[in-house]
């Protein structure tokens, strides 16, 4: 089991708490990091839209923020928090799962903890094709 990850559940969802567990194991064996302290947050639309506002002047909802506290790549300490509902609207978008879009953020989320980013067409498609990747190769649903 991984030390030092919280995973944060609002109170109206469910979410396997080993799974989660288990998908952090299997990223940081494929992607060779270390974790001091992250959190894992699954709320809902409307507090991440109030964070987004707060911290990132974007004035609508997302699916994820991610707080990297340390600004080290390969021995990890931030956040990540997980809109559920907004990640149930791409579920329904891009016809996948919800489960399936979930651990997809949480790729994603550690990405980004991991100085990937995703703002440049380029850094986006590295990104997204090493997130594909891990996510087909991930084994673990929530």
């Amino acid at each position: 089991m991984v030390k030092n990850l919280h995973i944060n559940i609002a109170g109206k969802y469910s979410i396997d708490k080993r799974n989660v567990h288990n998908i952090v194991n299997f990223l940081k064996i494929e992607l060779n990091f270390n974790i001091t302290s992250v959190s894992v947050n699954f709320i809902d639309s409307a507090e991440i839209t109030d964070m987004n506002i707060k911290f990132l002047n974007h004035h609508n909802s997302t699916d994820i923020i991610t707080f990297n506290y340390s600004g080290k790549n390969d021995e990890l300490d931030g956040e990540l928090f997980i809109s559920v509902e907004d990640a149930g609207n791409n579920a329904r978008t891009y016809g996948v799962k919800i489960q399936e879009e979930l651990v997809r953020l949480i790729i994603h989320g550690f990405l980004h903890l991991l100085g990937f980013d995703d703002k440049t067409k380029s850094e986006r498609k590295k990104m997204m094709s090493l997130q594909e990747n891990l996510l087909n190769n991930c084994k673990f649903v929530i």
